[in-house]
């Protein structure tokens, strides 16, 4: 599974090295995304709970994790990768700061690509093979149709517990990795189907509602945490994309939430504040196309 990878991938993609990269060619990604963090803090009401969850903490890439320590009685990093968080909790320069903040190591999606897996494996793929493309996707589709999605209840986390609470770049990860698990498993048993998964009908809808349960759920998760007057925070990618380093202007794009997202955001939140910027992940060598994301961030009432 993919999830299985996430500390490697965390490793070479988080950190302050990667936090100083940033700084160069990507300045405005990270000033927004502190920006969000801060005025989160300053709105937060006196009568608010004073601690702060950050949820995909992983390293802390983009999160003022010193500023937000100064501000809160506690600041709770919660993911499932516990290296970077350690990483992150060891960055601070004192004591008294690195004792405020508390690592809660867990799958905030709840099981999701473990218990997809189950479903998956109970499928005949070799006989399916032998059938094409289209019963491959149709059992795929099937899978995604009867998964339940679960709704993450973490004992460490307590319901409205936090006058801040901050999804800071995890909502796509919680439904691209196990969406990526079933390709991979394409990839394995009929590589030649992979070029048919975009004109599979069945498969494209079941993709497209499974996406837009795992983000009600994870919508929900922010709301029963945050406190009655808290403030949340989520920033989200919400395209990807590649440019040329000669015609840098013209990007090619791929769309990563369903069209219905703000729909659902509005259905359980009072958006207080949008913001939009690029984040410029990876610039373009010879023979190599730079890449990507167009982000979101909004402070959530």
């Amino acid at each position: 599974m993919r999830i299985d990878t996430l500390t490697v991938q965390n490793a070479q993609t988080q950190g302050a090295r990667r936090r100083e990269a940033l700084n160069r060619q990507s300045p405005q990604h990270l000033t927004n995304a502190t920006k969000l963090m801060q005025d989160a803090i300053k709105q937060r009401p006196y009568s608010a709970s004073h601690s702060t969850v950050i949820l995909g903490a992983g390293a802390c890439t983009e999160v003022p994790l010193a500023a937000l320590v100064h501000h809160s009685d506690e600041v709770v990093l919660a993911d499932l990768d516990q290296v970077s968080m350690q990483q992150a909790r060891a960055e601070l320069a004192q004591a008294g700061l690195r004792k405020a903040v508390r690592l809660v190591v867990a799958d905030l999606s709840g099981g999701i690509s473990s218990g997809l897996e189950r479903l998956l494996a109970r499928q005949p793929w070799q006989r399916l093979t032998t059938q094409g493309a289209r019963a491959i996707y149709d059992a795929a589709a099937a899978c995604l149709d009867e998964f339940p999605v679960p709704e993450p209840q973490i004992a460490e986390l307590p319901a409205g517990n936090f006058g801040v609470v901050i999804s800071s770049l995890l909502l796509t990860q919680l439904f691209s990795y196990p969406l990526l698990d079933i390709l991979d498993r394409v990839q394995k048993i009929a590589p030649a189907a992979l070029e048919e998964q975009e004109r599979h009908h069945r498969y494209q809808e079941a993709a497209r509602t499974f996406r837009e349960r795992v983000i009600q759920a994870h919508l929900r998760l922010m709301s029963t945490l945050l406190d009655e007057n808290g403030v949340a925070v989520l920033i989200c990618d919400q395209r990807g994309f590649v440019f040329d380093a000669d015609d840098p202007d013209q990007h090619r794009s791929i769309p990563l939430v369903p069209r219905a997202f703000p729909e659902l955001l509005a259905n359980q939140f009072t958006i207080a504040e949008e913001r939009e910027w690029e984040w410029l992940t990876d610039l373009p060598t010879e023979g190599r196309y730079g890449r990507g994301y167009e982000i979101s961030g909004y402070l959530l009432r």
